[in-house]
């Protein structure tokens, strides 16, 4: 019943330009690892089965991944990503694109000022590593005078 169900609804032609789509998958270069990962999985939703296996998807969207985002996953993985098992990697991916995602909607609320220059996302890294030391750095002084401030103030 169900083979006869996808032939009438989902012919072969049907299929086939569904995985040539998913084979000539890559990501935009204002894409997101995050909005590339909906993408993909988007257009397997949308190929009738029978469908790659888990494995080969897994190989098509690392591939076809931008080589940032490629370094990002082989950095994540401690090595290759592909080196991974199929769940593993795909928990890796889920685990940054959860977290790519969640940093874009919190840039999406928060106003921010353009100006002409970009910055890249190394260079944004930094700036934030810069800001966080530097308020460690004045955390702790203010935690260094508080003894001598406590030893004033006793009778």
């Amino acid at each position: 019943m169900v083979e006869n169900v996808l032939k009438k609804y989902f012919p072969e032609s049907k299929t086939a330009e569904g995985k040539a789509t998913i084979s000539s998958f890559h990501q935009f270069l204002d894409e997101s690892l995050s909005e590339a990962l909906e993408r993909f999985c988007s257009l397997l939703r949308k190929t009738p089965t029978p469908r790659f296996l888990e494995p080969i998807q897994l190989n098509i969207f690392i591939d076809r991944l931008r080589p940032q985002s490629k370094q990002l996953l082989d950095d994540s993985a401690g090595g290759k990503i592909k080196l991974k098992t199929p769940e593993e990697a795909m928990e890796l991916i889920e685990n940054i694109a959860a977290s790519d995602h969640a940093i874009l909607r919190d840039q999406t609320h928060i106003p921010t000022k353009r100006s002409l220059l970009e910055l890249s996302s190394q260079d944004a890294l930094l700036a934030q590593n810069k800001l966080l030391s530097k308020q460690l750095e004045t955390l702790t002084e203010t935690l260094s005078k508080l003894p001598n401030q406590f030893h004033v103030n006793q009778p």
